[in-house]
């Protein structure tokens, strides 16, 4: 399991630049939150890059992420990830109970936020982007209306760390890879 193997299972699934651009954002996330709590950052790394590979095929909460997770399995990916890729949907039944699962879900809503919040600044930049404007947004119920503002706050709760600090946290994050995000700036 390398993060080429990762990428190509996103690509080879996943078409949208937009939804390519999601799961580098939640790598990175996840990548860093491993080396924060102590996991294995390619298998954190991993996770947060193919957590949604099925999606564009799969979109309907009836399939995904359960048919990505018959692949995975189908192809010899280890349960660990694909219980964690499970557990990252709240109606798929699986309880997130390790800090990489709690970790995945924390980040993912989040990660997609933050990409919304930066992409209205005037630079289009990771730079521009704090907790206070993140949080600012988030009071805003017709911004990234999709984005579930519950998911936000309760995978920062289970997580263990305060929002605030969970939101700088990941746009960090984000930072490492934002030129590949498309948001370094103009």
């Amino acid at each position: 399991m390398t993060r080429n193997d990762a990428w190509s299972l996103l690509t080879e699934f996943t078409q949208s630049e937009s939804l390519r651009k999601h799961a580098l954002a939640v790598e990175a996330c996840m990548r860093a939150y491993a080396g924060k709590l102590g996991g294995d950052e390619q298998q954190w790394s991993i996770v947060g890059l193919i957590h949604d590979f099925d999606y564009e095929k799969y979109p309907s909460a009836e399939e995904h992420p359960f048919k990505g997770n018959e692949i995975l399995k189908e192809r010899g990916w280890p349960e660990d990830v694909r219980r964690a890729i499970l557990s990252h949907a709240d109606y798929s039944g699986v309880k997130r109970e390790t800090a990489m699962e709690k970790a995945l879900f924390a980040c993912d809503e989040l990660a997609g936020f933050i990409t919304a919040t930066a992409l209205v600044k005037p630079n289009k930049s990771l730079a521009e982007v704090d907790a206070k404007s993140v949080r600012k947004r988030m009071k805003d119920k017709a911004f990234a209306r999709s984005v579930s503002r519950e998911d936000i706050i309760n995978g920062a709760a289970d997580l263990g760390v305060d929002l605030d600090e969970h939101i700088t946290f990941c746009i960090e994050a984000m930072k490492s890879v934002a030129g590949e995000l498309g948001l370094a700036g103009k």
